[in-house]
């Protein structure tokens, strides 16, 4: 994962950010027509981070995407989360038919996800398709699907997702390829 933001929230409680984001090339001149977004939704409050450092994955779409070399970021605005974040991030384990593990690059219908942290969480988890681009270029999330709905991981404990009918045409489609994350992030 090439185009990652760290996020730092020194503020003791889980904030969810709305952030906005400018794109320049190498010699720091704008790009207007790079559209930024991200894969966990920090660009629409849909990501919630907690005490400490967390991140986002940045994707660029339209003219000038593979020049992008920095990117300058302003916070909209924050709210204090509903449901905190634990300090950890939640595991993910690809899970076949039968609940048996699998790589993540088989075909899948389900996903454990584990809590290692001392209070439940709220997440969400995504399907990644990664480019494969040449030496040099940095690689991009061309296609994020939603797997499942908001879920809570109780405390020191795992919870199973059900793929669902969206999810699994993408898993269908895209499974046995060499670039494909599954990912979840605190959400509400």
């Amino acid at each position: 994962m090439n185009q990652q933001l760290v996020i730092k929230n020194n503020a003791r409680r889980s904030q969810v950010p709305t952030l906005s984001f400018t794109a320049f090339d190498k010699n720091k001149h704008a790009l207007p027509q790079v559209r930024v977004t991200t894969v966990y939704g920090s660009d629409h409050g849909n990501l919630v981070a907690p005490f400490g450092s967390s991140y986002d994955v940045l994707r660029f779409s339209g003219p000038g995407e593979h020049d992008v070399a920095d990117v300058r970021v302003a916070v909209q605005r924050t709210s204090v989360a509903r449901i905190p974040a634990g300090p950890h991030d939640v595991t993910t384990q690809a899970l076949d038919s039968r609940g048996r593990e699998i790589p993540r690059f088989e075909r899948f219908s389900a996903v454990r996800l584990a809590n290692e942290d001392d209070v439940p969480v709220s997440v969400r988890v995504v399907y990644i398709l990664w480019d494969q681009p040449p030496n040099g270029v940095t690689q991009q999330a061309v296609e994020v699907t939603p797997v499942g709905a908001l879920t809570t991981v109780p405390a020191h404990g795992t919870t199973v997702l059900q793929v669902d009918t969206e999810a699994a045409k993408a898993v269908a489609r895209n499974s046995e390829g060499p670039a494909v994350s599954i990912k979840a992030y605190n959400s509400q």
